[in-house]
């Protein structure tokens, strides 16, 4: 169990890493292809990409459960959303301004906790809350560009509805996470890449040269076909709601590969924003491997009261919190109590 969680952890920060890797690359790309042409090629290319993967892994398809028409709410959900998102971020941009649309941008996490929490009934500990608020904190600090980042315009309000529709898309997701991770992936890249290049096409966007759209393709393989493809594997055995709060610290990665390959400057606030994400980060880890779960037993107990002697055989859960080293445990109910519980019963 402790070792499908570190790979299910390992599974989204690389999911963080390989979309990080969209944020330099795309920087120069955007210069001859344009902004909802390249949403679309990329889509494309994590659909292409990973139908071929599936392709050289038939042993690793064959043990997946396929999807059914069961999960057919859940897959259009996932598509539509997909597809709105975007838009709703481009016309978000459209009236507002970038750093505004990234502040908002860290929205995402808390959009998908909430969701999770309420429509899906997932839990959500007070420790997870903390480690939310701490990456969200960590987030904001590195989009933040002055007073101006808080102008809030009809802009703001949209970018923020394309944040909802992504943390309903992440639970969409989430549902659908135990069964074939070829197919949900390829299902997301190619019906969300199709709906995005009509979208480019209404726009009468240009379209770029053979060079350009191959790199997207690639780019698209990796940045978001791989990426999904982890993040789907990890939200399976972690959920939706932990599987968010590690794929954000994908913002930190970016700017740090930005340094490295467009000789971008890291400023002070990112050595901030890193320190309080690695401590959000390390919440979520510890909130991971602590987990919860319910033991019956049955107690067998003799008490006395008004003259007469009764033996009662109760029936009882406690809950147990089980920590890495699986030695501690601490009891919800206590004998005392029970006793208690027996005798209003016997009453």
């Amino acid at each position: 169990m402790e070792k499908n969680k570190l790979k299910a952890i390992m599974f989204a920060f690389l999911a963080a890493v390989f979309y990080a890797i969209n944020v330099p690359i795309s920087k120069v790309l955007l210069q001859h292809v344009g902004p909802t042409t390249m949403a679309a090629l990329l889509y494309l290319g994590a659909g292409i990409g990973i139908g071929m993967m599936s392709l050289f892994n038939k042993k690793d398809r064959e043990k997946a459960e396929s999807l059914t028409k069961a999960e057919l709410p859940y897959i259009v959900g996932m598509i539509v959303l997909d597809i709105a998102a975007p838009i709703f971020l481009m016309l978000g941009i459209s009236y507002g301004s970038s750093a505004n649309a990234s502040l908002l941008g860290n929205f995402e996490i808390v959009a998908t906790t909430v969701i999770a929490l309420i429509l899906f009934k997932e839990a959500v500990t007070k420790r997870l809350w903390v480690a939310i608020g701490l990456i969200t904190l960590s987030s904001i600090l590195l989009s933040f560009e002055g007073t101006d980042s808080f102008h809030f315009s009809y802009g703001s309000l949209l970018v923020i509805m394309a944040t909802v529709c992504w943390g309903l898309e992440n639970n969409c997701t989430r549902e659908l996470s135990s069964k074939s991770t070829y197919q949900i992936v390829m299902l997301k890249g190619l019906c969300s890449g199709l709906g995005a290049l009509v979208i480019s096409l209404i726009k009468k966007e240009s379209f770029p040269g053979f060079g350009y759209i191959a790199i997207a393709l690639a780019l698209g393989f990796v940045a978001y076909g791989l990426s999904i493809f982890m993040y789907v594997r990890a939200q399976n055995v972690l959920g939706a709601a932990k599987t968010s709060a590690y794929y954000a610290v994908n913002p930190l990665i970016g700017a740090l590969l930005a340094f490295v390959f467009l000789s971008e400057s890291l400023s002070w606030m990112y050595v901030i924003a890193l320190i309080v994400m690695v401590i959000g980060s390390a919440l979520v880890v510890v909130d991971t491997f602590i987990r919860q779960h319910d033991h019956e037993h049955q107690h067998t107990f003799t008490h006395s009261h008004g003259g007469s002697t009764h033996t009662h055989t109760v029936r009882h859960s406690h809950v147990h919190k089980h920590y890495l080293t699986e030695e501690k445990h601490r009891h919800r109910h206590s004998i005392e109590e029970l006793e208690c519980l027996a005798e209003e019963k016997d009453r």
